[in-house]
């Protein structure tokens, strides 16, 4: 798509090419540096909240819907995915990544084959239900958006419901997955 643009934009207008590549690439860097400021506040608050001990008090929390989803009983593994779920509802999916690469970690059992809480951990991650869509509202700020806000309600609305049938997908799936072994046996 960038190579198509760049050939469109060099047979449309050759003069404008080299200036336009030099104003993209600012942008992106202007961004990319914005979006880092973002990060670094986050993670450090992250951390903050591991350090304070409010990840287990969250984890605590959470516990019955974590035990329930993801249908495993380890307190570090659970305040991982707390403090994950926690990034993710705040709408900063790279500041959840690092605990969610650290509760996969914990949750492989070496077998090479990804187990049921894992692919759960993926789904809840890949499909998170956003209550502040920080990351957009800051892209849509940063566009020069007259209410950047304006999308709170929508993705709250869409997320809950891609969550939603995400995991009953992966409901589904597993009691395939388990009836499909019992049989073989």
């Amino acid at each position: 798509m960038m190579l198509a643009s760049l050939f469109v934009l060099i047979y449309v207008d050759p003069g404008a090419t080299l200036t336009t590549m030099i104003d993209a690439s600012t942008d992106a860097l202007t961004l990319c540096i914005e979006l880092c400021a973002v990060y670094a506040v986050w993670l450090g608050l992250l951390e903050i909240v591991d350090a304070s001990g409010l990840g287990k008090k969250l984890a605590k929390l959470l516990r019955p819907i974590i035990k329930k989803l993801f249908k495993i009983d380890n307190e570090e593994i659970e305040k991982m995915i707390a403090l994950n779920m926690s990034a993710n509802m705040l709408g900063l999916g790279n500041a959840a990544t690092p605990m969610g690469i650290k509760a996969m970690q914990a949750m492989d059992d070496k077998s090479g084959v990804a187990t049921y809480s894992m692919m759960m951990l993926v789904i809840v991650n890949a499909t998170s239900i956003q209550l502040l869509p920080s990351t957009v509202i800051g892209l849509r700020a940063n566009a020069g958006s007259s209410d950047p806000a304006d999308i709170i309600l929508p993705t709250i609305l869409a997320t809950i419901v891609t969550t939603s049938v995400g995991i009953l997908l992966a409901i589904l799936c597993n009691k395939i997955k388990t009836r499909l072994a019992r049989k073989k046996k």
